[in-house]
């Protein structure tokens, strides 16, 4: 086995993915809120949508698709007007329940989210971005497609690798942080915090920042 086309494009591909998908985002707040919660049944299939979509996007980047979506701008117009409001709304409910005491019961913790609505949020979140389009399927793409004909395939598995690592690190180890979510006042914070984020991104978003 050759080092330099398999394991280094690799770990190449881990670190660059990575790069892109820890940074603040309204995939990572959700996921993090619905880690909180601990439910196994809600967590699983929210981090599977995210690391599943972004490996068929890398995969679809490497295969060239990327330059498609870079030739029709008009769809990624629509997508960032429809991801823009579903930013805003899911912004103003979390900013809602940061400063309404009733979204809170008996246990301190807010209502859980439902299987069902976690997974359609999520899809929404993941898919009405037209940043994933270009982070993943372009950049990423492109980046892979700059390694050769057989590493980039090994550099494109590092990428993905990294996302489902990242993924399910922070939904399943989220739960860690429940003590300190066992208090009202921190809800309060994390949906603030939540609320800020996908405010600031659909703002950024509706601009095309």
């Amino acid at each position: 086995m050759d080092l330099a086309t398999t394991l280094l494009p690799a770990l190449l591909g881990f670190g660059t993915g990575l790069a892109l998908i820890v940074a603040i985002g309204a995939q990572n707040a959700y996921v993090l809120r619905l880690g909180i919660e601990g439910r196994t049944r809600t967590i699983l299939p929210a981090v599977l949508i995210c690391s599943l979509s972004d490996a068929a996007l890398i995969f679809a980047g490497i295969l060239g698709i990327g330059l498609l979506v870079e030739q029709t701008p008009v769809a990624l117009i629509v997508i960032r007007v429809i991801g823009a409001a579903f930013l805003l709304a899911y912004g103003v409910f979390a900013a809602v329940r940061a400063f309404k005491p009733g979204g809170l019961v008996a246990n301190a913790s807010p209502i859980p989210i439902s299987t069902r609505a976690a997974v359609a949020t999520m899809l929404a979140l993941t898919w009405l971005n037209p940043h994933v389009y270009l982070d993943t399927l372009i950049f990423l793409g492109s980046v892979a497609n700059q390694q050769g004909e057989s590493a980039r395939w090994w550099w494109g598995a590092g990428a993905i690798t990294g996302s489902f690592v990242w993924f399910f690190s922070l939904g399943f180890g989220a739960r860690h942080l429940r003590r300190f979510f066992a208090r009202p006042g921190s809800w309060r914070i994390l949906d603030g915090f939540i609320a800020v984020v996908m405010l600031s991104l659909g703002v950024r978003m509706a601009f095309g920042v």
